[in-house]
Parts: structure tokens; sequence; C-alpha cells
């Protein structure tokens, strides 16, 4: 049985790892309205990858609406995570990744989930 969780590890809170992948030493590609920024780097956790999702302030000025699109991106990501788990785990590699939701309006779960779906499966390809 798979374990659709979420985990206080699995979340990327190192500011050394995120100013690593923002400075160019990260690679990165877009799937409207997500942009997937990563970096293939050791951890200190016995999961495969830490995640942490991004919202403009620039473009959503309420708390609220930003606390929403992340919630969105997270939950998408919940119920997807099991096969990207699997395909890292079968290569042993660690990864750390940033989504940033780049559109300039809120959209529906479901469009938000079918581009989690797609970014996902484009990082397992990017991580062969």
């Amino acid at each position: 049985m798979k374990k659709y969780t979420f985990k206080k590890s699995e979340r990327l809170k190192s500011r050394k790892i995120i100013e690593r992948i923002f400075n160019r030493e990260g690679q990165s590609f877009a799937t409207y309205p997500i942009l997937t920024v990563w970096l293939e780097t050791p951890l200190n956790t016995d999961f495969p990858a830490q995640v942490t999702f991004s919202v403009s302030k620039k473009k959503f000025k309420k708390a609220v609406q930003r606390n929403r699109i992340k919630r969105l991106m997270r939950e998408a990501y919940r119920l997807n995570k099991p096969k990207f788990y699997e395909s890292l785990q079968v290569k042993e590699k660690q990864v750390a990744v940033i989504f940033v939701y780049i559109a300039k309006e809120e959209l529906a779960f479901e469009v938000v989930e079918a581009k989690m779906k797609q970014s996902l499966k484009r990082l397992r390809r990017n991580l062969k």
C-alpha cells in the first residue's frame, strides 16, 4: 500500500540548499503554471526528495490566496509522489525540489494536479 503522507522531514527548509538551487547550480523547466527548479544533492534525511512550494507575493497580494495555492500544490504533490519516490530509490538519488507557481490567476485543483503530474514525470526523465 502506498503512503500518501507529506511529513516534516520531506519539506525543504535548508537555506543553504535553497540558495544553491537558485544560484545557478540548480536546473529548471516550466510546465505552466508550475516552474520546477531542482538540484541533485545529498540530503540529511531518509527520504529521496525534499520539496518546497513558492507563490509570488507580487502576483498574489493577499496571504490567503498564496496559502491556498501552496495548499493545492502540496496536495497535488502528496497524491502523486509515490511513483516519483520509486524512481529515485531505484537510482539511489536524492534531490531537492522547489515548485514555483507562475500563473497570474488561481487555477482549479484539477489543472494544478495535472500539471504537477507532468512536472514530476518530466523531472523523473531529467534525473536519468
